[in-house]
């Protein structure tokens, strides 16, 4: 407790705020790899602090926290209700906090038409954000690269390494699923603008507002595993485990706020090396993270499907 205090006070200077007026220091639930804090000051000043593990991640997990403060400039950029970075070290990011809790099943069937539609829309003003480059805007990975393909191969490779590196159980061999990737490399030259991608975009990072009667979204948080590319790949986590094209509120809010969401020609073997890159990455992760027995047991059971449904998808795609 007090190492939390004496951190948050530290942190409130830093950033140009009076680490006098700190009031509560507590931990915030949700996180899977950053220590999350909620800083209250008496003055009614209301923050959220990441600090970034010192335990060993994936490859593309350096310097994450870089990252979010990427995303809360381009969700601000795009009027999307986000987190805004108030100041950010090597070790930590201090944000603002946004209204409202992580979307759970207490909701009826309405109201999630709604939300998914909002959500839909809010997805179509993130897209419209461009970035410098393709990648991950850490340069855990190297320098942005002019091109997507660049870019998602080598994100891809180094999740694959990563798999080696830990010795991580996979469904198919790592040469397989490398192999089968490969095939559907050609689809990814159709992507040409770098677009913001926060794909990590599960209910538990999205806040609902209940605070005006209508559940609202209050904000799209947890924004590191953002990078500039495919809006395509958006569609991954947002119907995590299931299927987007099923998803009709969600889609119609997206192209009603301008996004483009067709799935034909190269787009479906995109979606299906996104698919596998994500569910790798959960299968992958739950070894330097020491989950446990049961959630290892729930990635085999759950997720090793969906990775191998998507490669079956890249496989049978006619990327030409």
């Amino acid at each position: 407790m007090t190492d939390s205090w004496a951190r948050a006070r530290s942190v409130l200077e830093t950033a140009g705020l009076p680490p006098g007026l700190l009031a509560h220091v507590g931990p915030l639930g949700g996180g899977t790899y950053n220590t999350v804090e909620e800083l209250r000051l008496t003055d009614g000043g209301h923050y959220v602090l990441k600090v970034a593990p010192t335990a060993p991640g994936l490859s593309h997990e350096i310097r994450l926290l870089s990252a979010e403060a990427e995303f809360c400039r381009g969700a601000a950029r795009a009027e999307v209700p986000a987190p805004r970075a108030v100041a950010l070290d090597e070790q930590w990011l201090l944000m603002t906090v946004c209204p409202g809790a992580p979307w759970d099943g207490c909701l009826d069937p309405c109201e999630q038409a709604g939300l998914r539609a909002e959500l839909g829309a809010l997805m179509a003003r993130l897209h419209r954000v461009a970035g410098p480059g393709f990648g991950y805007p850490s340069g855990a990975l190297g320098p942005l690269a002019a091109d997507w393909r660049t870019a998602f191969t080598a994100m891809f490779d180094a999740v694959l390494a990563d798999a080696r590196r830990y010795g991580a159980w996979l469904p198919r061999p790592v040469d397989e699923v490398a192999a089968v990737a490969r095939g559907a490399y050609d689809a990814l030259d159709e992507v040409t603008v770098a677009r913001l991608v926060h794909f990590d975009l599960w209910p538990g990072n999205i806040l609902v507002d209940r605070s005006g009667g209508t559940p609202r979204i209050g904000g799209l948080i947890d924004g590191e595993r953002m990078f500039w590319g495919d809006p395509l790949a958006d569609f991954v986590s947002t119907a995590l485990l299931g299927d987007i094209e099923r998803d009709a509120p969600f889609l119609e809010g997206y192209r009603g706020a301008g996004g483009h969401a067709v799935f034909d020609g190269s787009a479906r073997p995109r979606l299906a090396l996104y698919r596998a890159y994500l569910y790798l990455i959960m299968l992958v992760e739950t070894v330097p993270r020491a989950y446990g027995a049961e959630h290892d047991r729930w990635l085999r059971e759950a997720v090793a499907p969906e990775l191998l449904a998507a490669l079956d998808g890249i496989a049978s795609a006619d990327v030409s």
